[in-house]
């Protein structure tokens, strides 16, 4: 595709907003009229032309105007969208909006998917964090009855992970509070992940069969960390892909796939590998995104936590019309206070 010159790219898009905005497909007198856009229609249509032989366009009837292909859109969105940054009074109203607390994770991210629903108007998914990339604070073990300890993990965030470890001989009151001490200087500063393998390489040294108390602080802790937790998902508002808004582009066929596929836990997983690795906002469209199938769906996520080590992802789905330009600043300002949220609740 080569590239648009200025004309081409006032008009491309003028369409897009417009149809993004009525659902309609966008002729050339509308283009005039509505954008500002000092060309004749005759001149307008010829753009519009040269536009749909580049696959940028399409026009669904003989005689309709256009509307722009998932490759016009992937134009408009990648180079000639102007997203605006929420200003401070804007900030502290959504802020006030999402009323995230400051000490509890897993009621923080209800919150914002409800939220993010509620403000985009469009279905909002929350993935939670992974156990493996988070970082962990503290361990410690209570003795419950012979044999059994309940070691209690505090990770990144405030959350908290109990795992019941069986034990024999149990330690006594002592012992244990060495396993305390010496567990946690292991763990500081590293994620569980680190940790597990840190704890697999002391254990297969030579030295450490030699020095009982180590080997039994590691073999505890090695038990502790065997966590299996998979990310959880949290979906939210899923009533609005049934708007009438969103109904001008999803079919009744596609509306269906879409609830179905979000109930697909490993589908909606999908997310977190693709958002993980990347800066920034994500959009995709059509069959970019993790529901492929599904043709007139946008997805727009991003993930959240320390950014060294993002540890989740947020995301609104919706049709591929949806008003990019306040969902993008969005969910790049709700990624924001999750991950500050998860800061403070160190």
């Amino acid at each position: 595709m080569s590239e648009l010159n200025h004309r081409a790219r006032k008009i491309l898009t003028a369409i897009v907003q417009e149809y993004i905005a009525t659902g309609s497909a966008v002729g050339s007198r509308t283009v005039t009229r509505r954008y500002g856009i000092d060309l004749s229609a005759a001149t307008v249509r010829n753009v519009m032309a040269d536009l749909e032989e580049q696959g940028l366009l399409k026009q669904p009837h003989t005689s309709s105007g256009r509307v722009p292909t998932h490759d016009g859109l992937r134009v408009f969105v990648d180079s000639l969208l102007k997203v605006r940054a929420f200003g401070p009074r804007e900030r502290d109203e959504l802020r006030a909006h999402y009323n995230l607390p400051q000490s509890d994770l897993d009621e923080a991210l209800q919150r914002t998917s409800r939220a993010l629903s509620e403000l985009s108007r469009q279905a909002a998914i929350v993935i939670t964090p992974v156990a493996e990339r988070q970082r962990l604070e503290h361990v410690e073990f209570v003795r419950l009855r012979e044999g059994e300890l309940l070691a209690i993990l505090v990770v990144e965030g405030g959350q908290v992970e109990n795992k019941l470890v069986r034990v024999d001989p149990m330690p006594d009151a002592a012992e244990l509070e060495r396993v305390h001490n010496y567990l946690n200087l292991l763990i500081v500063g590293r994620t569980l992940e680190e940790v597990r393998h840190f704890i697999g390489e002391e254990l297969a040294k030579e030295r450490t069969r030699y020095d009982l108390l180590a080997e039994r602080t590691l073999r505890l802790g090695q038990l502790a960390l065997m966590i299996d937790r998979e990310p959880g998902v949290i979906v939210s508002g899923s009533a609005h892909l049934l708007d009438d808004e969103a109904g001008d582009s999803l079919s009744k066929e596609a509306l269906r796939a879409v609830l179905s596929a979000l109930e697909q836990r490993e589908r909606v997983v999908e997310l977190l590998d693709r958002t993980l690795g990347a800066d920034g906002i994500r959009v995709w469209l059509g069959s970019a995104t993790p529901f492929a199938e599904i043709a007139d769906l946008s997805v727009v996520a991003a993930s959240y936590g320390p950014e060294d080590r993002p540890v989740g992802t947020i995301a609104v789905i919706g049709p591929t019309r949806m008003n990019y330009s306040r969902v993008i600043p969005l969910v790049d300002f709700t990624a924001e206070l999750l991950s500050d949220v998860m800061a403070l609740g160190k």
